[in-house]
């Protein structure tokens, strides 16, 4: 499929702003048929530039799941890594150790080229101000509270915990981040959440939701889920780890918009997403197969009881 001039202007922003690939460093794209055009687009300003490797892989079944053996060599292997494919390879071990040995790098789940197109022509230094001071507000809190207009009413404990900025700007060895990028996130610890979460943006892997999914949180697990049975069955073929909320995120990227493709719905600025399964590649204790987000749109949200997000304007 031949790449258009816009998409590559996006992928030129990815390498060369976000990743600041230089040349005869070791690239890899990973990509997979449903994002075979960015993995192109990709490839096509890469490959006289960097020792750039293109693979595709058959799509994974779920996020989380690890990719093939040979890949996970790849990246342990590459400078840098750039991963377009439809289900996350973020929370794998594959990711992680490519990390731990150095190599810096993005994925992008579910990217398609009109959102890479759109969302990439934001200005990430003035998102990354903002995700930065919201990740710090996230490390000095001790409890974190989301409220909505539709039940949600849930209590987070974050002591301990270090929030992480997702800025897009990935330049340093063992850096990472999801392009598009902006949002500030956490794991909570892992028995404390408690209450009731009301997701009504998106849910992954089923994107954007006709109507919104009731889930009971008691000990920082999942106990109930109403208003939508796959999901709920998702999770029934899983065991207790991969019903346990293991992070809290918050939308710092203004040029983001819902449109059922969580990659990019939780990074709307004044959203809050939460996420059940693992957690280990940001600070958590969660070693678990899988790992969704569930968007929240509108939410108020406070740190330490003082008011950080109300009705989905973020006050920072």
């Amino acid at each position: 499929m031949p790449v258009t001039k816009p998409l590559q202007r996006a992928a030129r922003i990815v390498a060369f702003d976000c990743l600041a690939i230089k040349p005869r460093e070791k690239a890899v794209i990973v990509t997979d048929a449903p994002c075979r055009a960015v993995g192109d687009a990709l490839w096509s300003v890469l490959r006289h530039h960097a020792e750039a490797i293109l693979v595709e892989m058959n799509p994974r079944e779920i996020h989380g799941m690890e990719p093939p053996q040979l890949i996970a060599e790849l990246l342990n292997r590459c400078d840098v890594f750039i991963i377009p494919t439809s289900r996350s390879l973020t929370h794998t071990k594959a990711r992680i150790n490519a990390c731990r040995a150095g190599a810096r790098g993005a994925t992008m789940p579910g990217i398609t080229a009109d959102m890479m197109i759109r969302t990439l022509n934001a200005d990430y230094r003035r998102i990354a101000r903002l995700t930065g001071r919201v990740a710090s507000r996230l490390t000095s809190a001790r409890k974190a509270r989301i409220r909505t207009v539709d039940g949600t009413d849930l209590e987070l404990d974050l002591r301990g915990r270090i929030g992480d900025p997702d800025t897009g700007i990935v330049v340093k060895s063992g850096a990472f981040s999801n392009l598009p990028a902006g949002e500030a996130y956490i794991a909570p610890v892992e028995s404390k959440s408690e209450g009731v979460v009301v997701v009504d943006g998106s849910f992954a892997p089923f994107g954007r939701l006709s109507r919104p999914v009731r889930l009971e949180v008691r000990h920082g697990r999942i106990e109930r889920i109403t208003g939508h049975d796959r999901l709920k069955a998702v999770f029934d073929r899983y065991g207790a780890r991969e019903r346990v909320l293991c992070e809290l995120g918050v939308g710092t990227n203004y040029k983001a918009i819902i449109t059922g493709n969580v990659l990019e719905d939780e990074k709307v600025l004044g959203s809050v997403h939460v996420a059940f399964g693992n957690n280990l590649g940001f600070g958590g204790r969660n070693q678990a197969s899988i790992h969704l987000d569930g968007v929240i749109t509108k939410p108020s949200f406070w740190l330490d009881d003082e008011p950080v997000i109300i009705k989905g304007k973020l006050l920072l």
